[in-house]
């Protein structure tokens, strides 16, 4: 039998979903974590990790060189770009490098869209912090919005966020062993 970790409700080994709630169960297939940090990883969710700034949004016409003011001005690494509250792009300072380099200040008055990344991949809250490094990984991402049921971004989940996470169970990890 296999609990579901969402409502408790007892399912039969190897179905995909819970029967009762319908919430996924294929992660419970996995592999017994070996470390703390790896029980933690698969564990834990988006929501637990340390709450971080709040948002910050430009709209798809907002000029570049007022959306790259704000990365500086503000010390972050991307803002996101939301219309009607919904998120549709993501514009960081990657795309800066890449995307605009020494055309910066020839361009800086076309609109953000041109140079934001559209659609970019995001998750909601509950999602697996495993989960979310891995699509980090996979993607090349090194922010990653965290979105309501109505595509609203929440917050941003940062590389620099996971390596927090992952220094404060090591430090457990390395604690409870002494």
């Amino acid at each position: 039998m296999i609990i579901c970790p969402y409502c408790d409700a007892e399912n039969i080994s190897g179905v995909d979903t819970c029967d009762h709630c319908g919430q996924p169960l294929s992660d419970l297939h996995l592999p017994t974590p070996a470390s703390h940090v790896e029980q933690c990883l698969l564990r834990d969710r988006l929501r637990t990790l340390p709450p971080n700034r709040t948002v910050t949004s430009v709209t798809p016409d907002t000029p570049v060189g007022d959306a790259v003011k704000l990365l500086a001005l503000q010390s972050i690494g991307c803002v996101v770009v939301t219309e009607n509250e919904r998120l549709v792009g993501i514009f960081s300072e990657r795309d800066v490098l890449m995307k605009l380099n020494a055309r910066l200040s020839e361009l800086a008055h076309h609109p953000v869209s041109e140079f934001m990344t559209a659609n970019p991949q995001s998750l909601d809250r509950e999602a697996k912090v495993a989960f979310a490094l891995h699509s980090m990984a996979v993607g090349h991402y090194r922010h990653v919005p965290i979105v309501d049921e109505q595509s609203r971004p929440t917050f941003i989940i940062s590389v620099r966020d996971v390596l927090q996470y992952l220094t404060e169970k090591m430090s457990e990890a390395d604690d409870s062993n002494t």
